[in-house]
């Protein structure tokens, strides 16, 4: 990792943090200094070059000069990022549903000259509505389930999309979804249509068999051909005509 500090400030607090301030550098892409979004847990990965490795990779072979890229999860804006260096006569249409990242996400977009990638604080899903998206001290936490309701800081209501409208309006050639186990809802639900390679990282520890089983058929009824040549483990492309 490389480091490129604000005046006055070293890589890590005493506690192993980012202070605020300055940025970090993980494969070519900046990262803004904040400690509440850049994780111990998240910071090691960047040190290591490990954070979203396997998508990393993919995407880093997948993505062409003029595609469309529509991200699924945008996370802390790293991939985004990442596509959008690689489709620079092309763009990128993220979407994420925690409201804390949406801010952040786009301060990393600005932090590496990213122009041609838009954020939408939102969900897709079979049909238009709303949902409630808890936001907890642990932003890694943060969820659709309230579970027990510990470490909840707020409530917040997101948009859902319509899946299939949303696929239609981009018209992307390249899909990129890690959505924490809601892949099996959404992909389905998507047209495909337009896709020419899609990377997507399984959850089956909580979709199940029958859940990977479900995101493999979508996307063989789209055309879409399971491709191991850039798949590793969970993270798995599926790609048109190969």
């Amino acid at each position: 990792m490389d480091q490129d500090a604000a005046p006055g400030t070293g890589p890590t607090g005493k506690d192993g943090s980012i202070p605020a301030g300055g940025y970090l550098k993980s494969r070519g892409v900046r990262f803004p200094k904040d400690p509440a979004i850049l994780t111990h847990r998240i910071l090691g990965a960047l040190c290591n070059n490990t954070y979203e490795r396997k998508e990393a990779e993919a995407i880093a072979r997948v993505v062409n000069d003029d595609d469309t890229v529509m991200e699924l999860g945008g996370g802390i804006g790293f991939i985004s990022t990442l596509a959008a260096k690689r489709c620079r006569n092309g763009a990128v249409h993220s979407f994420e549903a925690n409201p804390t990242l949406i801010p952040y996400i786009r301060r990393v977009h600005e932090a590496n000259g990213i122009t041609n990638a838009d954020v939408n604080h939102a969900l897709l899903g079979p049909r238009k509505g709303q949902a409630t998206f808890y936001v907890r001290r642990n932003f890694l936490s943060s969820s659709l389930d309230r579970k027990d309701g510990t470490g909840i800081v707020s409530e917040e209501n997101v948009e859902i999309r319509n899946a299939k409208a949303e696929a239609v309006r981009i018209k992307p050639t390249v899909l990129i979804c890690d959505i924490e186990g809601a892949e099996v809802q959404v992909i389905p639900a998507l047209n495909l249509s337009s896709v020419r390679v899609a990377v997507v990282e399984l959850h089956p520890q909580w979709i199940g068999s029958e859940g990977v089983r479900s995101v493999f058929q979508a996307m063989m009824d789209a055309g879409l051909i399971y491709y191991p040549r850039r798949s590793n483990t969970k993270v798995v492309c599926f790609r048109r005509g190969w």
